[in-house]
C-alpha cells in the first residue's frame, strides 16, 4: 500500500491579494482550521503515514502552523531556495520520501480514490493520475484516455463535458529523471512524456472538488469543506461480514472475503462514507494468537482490500473476554460488543453523531451494541454484501455533494 505523499505548497497565491501577503495560501483558515488540515485529514484516511511539504512563499509559517504531525501523518518540509515550478518542487521535495508516493496540490481537494491511484502505480513502469469530470473542458484542456490509459493532454480548445487533470498523481522517484534540472513543470515536462509511453494510468473522479485560489472559491470553502468532512459512517463487523467466519480467523491461509466485500467497501469509499471496522477478537484473550499477530493480519486484510481499490478508515478491536480470557485479557470490558464502547469511540474520533451512522453485523451482539450506542443496524447473513450496504445507507443521511 502506498503510504507517502508530497504536497506542493509553495505558490504565491497572488490572486487572493492581501490575504496571502503574510499567510501562505495553503494554511489560510477555512472553517476554523488551516486549509492543509483538510488535505492531511483526507490523506490519513487513505493510509498515508508520512508527507513531505514543498514550501516556498513564507515557508517558515507553514511549518510553524502545522508542526511535524497532523492526523497521524508525520510531516517533513522542503523549502525551495527559489521558485522551482511543480516539476522542480517535486524533484526537490522527493529527497524526503521513498520510491513511490502521491503528489498533490496544497490548495485544492479532489475526493478521488487515492488507494486505487496508488495500486495502479505499483509497477515501477507505471504512474497514475486522477482525472476530474467537468461540464466544460474548454477552460482547462481535456485529458484523453482509452481503457484507463491516458493518451494525450489537449489544449484549451473544444467544449462540452469531459475529464481534466485533477492535480493528483502517483509517481515513482525514478521517473523524475526525465525532468530537466532547475525550474520545470510536471504538467508540461513529465506527464505528456509518460502519456506518450502509455505509462500513465487514469482514475476518474466525480466527487467533491474545491480550489481556494480565488476570493470567491475561498469564501465557498468556509461552508463547503466542513460539510464535506462531516461524512456519514458505516461501521462493519469483521468476521462474518468482511471475511468468512471460520472461527478465530487470524492467518492468510484461513482468509476469504465474503461475497462482494471489496466492492462494497470501495463503493462506500467512493461515495463519501467513512468505513470503520469494530471487531471482537476473543482469540487474543483465549491465547489463540497474540495482539501482534492480530495487527499483522489486520494489515494483511488492508493490503488485500487495497488490491481492489478499497480502504478502511479505521479498525477498532477488543482483545478481552470476561470468562475465557487469559491473564490481563480476562476482564469485562465496555468496548467488547454487545457493549457500545468501540462504536462510541469511533463516533467521537470522527465527530459523527449517532443518527449519521449505521452498523452492519452478523450477530445479535452487533445489533445490541449498535442499539446501546444509538446507532441503527443491519443484519448480514449471506449473499452479496452490497445488498446489506444498500439497505444500510438508506438509513442515514447522504454525504455532502458540492
Amino acid at each position: 500500500m502506498l503510504d507517502e505523499a508530497l504536497i506542493l505548497a509553495g505558490g504565491l497565491g497572488t490572486r487572493l491579494g492581501d490575504l496571502t501577503r503574510e499567510t501562505p495560501k495553503p494554511i489560510l483558515p477555512v472553517g476554523g482550521v488551516p486549509f492543509l488540515d483538510y488535505v492531511l485529514w483526507n490523506l490519513s484516511r487513505h493510509g498515508i503515514q508520512r508527507a513531505a511539504i514543498a514550501t516556498g512563499h513564507l515557508a517558515d509559517k507553514v511549518e510553524q502552523t502545522l508542526g511535524h504531525e497532523r492526523h497521524g501523518v508525520r510531516l517533513q518540509y522542503a523549502a525551495e531556495p527559489e521558485p522551482l515550478g511543480t516539476g522542480g518542487a517535486v524533484k526537490f521535495g522527493s529527497k524526503h520520501l521513498g520510491e513511490r508516493f502521491l503528489v498533490l496540490n496544497g490548495d485544492t481537494i479532489l475526493d478521488a480514490n487515492l488507494t486505487l491511484l496508488g495500486e495502479l502505480a505499483r509497477p515501477s513502469s507505471k504512474a497514475a493520475i486522477a482525472l476530474r469530470h467537468v461540464d466544460d473542458v474548454s477552460r482547462f484542456g481535456e485529458v484523453r484516455e482509452e481503457a484507463g490509459v491516458v493518451t494525450a493532454f489537449g489544449e484549451k480548445s473544444g467544449a462540452g463535458p469531459g475529464f481534466i487533470n485533477g492535480g493528483i498523481y502517483a509517481l515513482h522517484k525514478s521517473m523524475l529523471a526525465a525532468l530537466p534540472d532547475g525550474p520545470c513543470s510536471l504538467e508540461r515536462d513529465l506527464l505528456p512524456h509518460l502519456a506518450a509511453q502509455k505509462a500513465l494510468l487514469a482514475v476518474k473522479a466525480n466527487g467533491f472538488f474545491i480550489d481556494i485560489g480565488l476570493p470567491e472559491t475561498l469564501a465557498n470553502a468556509e461552508t463547503e469543506l466542513p460539510a464535506w468532512r462531516d461524512k456519514p459512517m458505516v461501521l462493519l463487523d469483521r468476521d462474518g461480514v468482511i471475511n468468512v467466519n471460520y472461527g478465530h480467523v487470524h492467518t492468510p491461509e484461513q482468509f476469504a472475503f465474503t461475497e462482494d466485500a471489496p466492492r462494497a467497501v470501495r463503493w462506500l469509499n467512493e461515495h463519501g462514507y467513512l468505513v470503520v471496522v469494530v471487531t471482537n477478537q476473543a482469540g487474543i484473550a483465549k491465547g489463540y494468537y497474540t495482539e501482534h499477530e492480530y495487527l499483522a493480519f489486520a494489515a494483511y486484510i488492508g493490503r488485500r482490500l487495497a488490491e481492489h481499490g478499497a480502504h478502511i478508515d479505521e479498525v477498532l478491536y477488543c482483545p478481552n473476554h470476561p470468562t475465557e480470557g487469559q491473564g490481563r485479557y480476562r476482564i469485562s470490558c465496555g468496548r467488547r460488543k454487545p457493549e457500545p464502547g468501540m462504536i462510541l469511540e469511533a463516533l467521537e474520533h470522527w465527530s459523527v453523531v449517532p443518527s449519521r451512522a449505521v452498523l452492519i453485523g452478523d450477530t445479535d451482539s452487533d445489533a445490541e451494541a449498535a442499539r446501546r450506542a444509538g446507532v441503527r443496524s443491519v443484519r448480514y447473513e449471506s449473499g452479496s454484501l452490497m445488498t446489506a450496504v444498500e439497505h444500510a445507507i438508506s438509513l442515514v443521511p447522504r454525504p455532502y455533494v458540492a
